[in-house]
């Protein structure tokens, strides 16, 4: 059976009108979905990928950008790694909701290593020019004439390049997120969002479709366990 389109509904989360708590409890249960299925370990995997000549060369400090940063969970286990590589780790972390930095601002250990900013990344005035820009599970909010402006973005605002840690669209993943979050999701947006979200993730050709769309061909798309694509663009030295 063939794979279908990408699905164009919108989820929940794309409202403006979530409350503040149903939005934090979806943060706390997608944290717990990124550190069991992978999807932490994968942000890690795309930071040492994109720094990994930087670091042979004995760079230990990194400046790293994420757009969409929710609720700052992604950056936390970059800290967590970064520490046990003795690497020295600044993050700004941006956000179109208020909700999601609120919770980011509570992550004490890396408060004073960070900077967060309330606002549409297109837009925002960037405190410094950062070595990596990435984005994990942001992507797929987007429509698909979106997407090539945005990887031009994330290339003309990093030093060394970025990252994308996405969903894979699967019908087998779509079926199993969805059995799994009917039975242990509390929170109303993962139940409708989660199997949506991965119905307008991408396939490996079509990624490869926008990167050369956005004048990057030269960028990696690797198929990462469980459903999803990790992203890499270096630029050359």
């Amino acid at each position: 059976m063939p794979l279908p389109p990408r699905s164009k509904l919108l989820e929940l989360l794309d409202g403006d009108d979530i409350p503040s708590l149903d939005l934090h409890l979806n943060m706390r249960e997608l944290n717990t979905i990124n550190t069991l299925l992978g999807g932490h370990a994968i942000t890690c995997q795309g930071f040492l990928a994109i720094t990994q000549a930087a670091r042979s060369s004995g760079k230990r400090d990194f400046t790293v950008l994420e757009i969409g940063c929710g609720g700052g969970d992604n950056l936390l286990a970059l800290h967590r790694m970064g520490t046990k590589l003795g690497l020295q780790l600044t993050f700004i972390g941006i956000d179109l909701l208020e909700a999601c930095l609120e919770v980011a601002r509570s992550r004490e250990a890396i408060q004073d290593c960070s900077t967060w900013i309330h606002s549409d990344y297109r837009v925002a005035l960037l405190p410094s020019k950062p070595d990596v820009v990435f984005s994990s599970l942001f992507c797929h909010h987007f429509s698909s004439a979106q997407i090539p402006e945005q990887l031009k973005w994330m290339a003309r605002n990093s030093n060394l390049g970025f990252f994308i840690n996405d969903l894979e669209r699967n019908r087998f993943a779509r079926a199993a997120i969805a059995a799994l979050t009917a039975v242990f999701s509390r929170s109303y947006l993962v139940k409708h969002d989660a199997p949506l979200s991965v119905m307008r993730g991408f396939t490996k050709q079509e990624w490869e479709g926008l990167l050369n769309e956005a004048g990057l061909s030269s960028a990696h798309v690797r198929w990462m366990w469980a459903f999803r694509h990790l992203i890499t663009f270096k630029h050359s030295s």
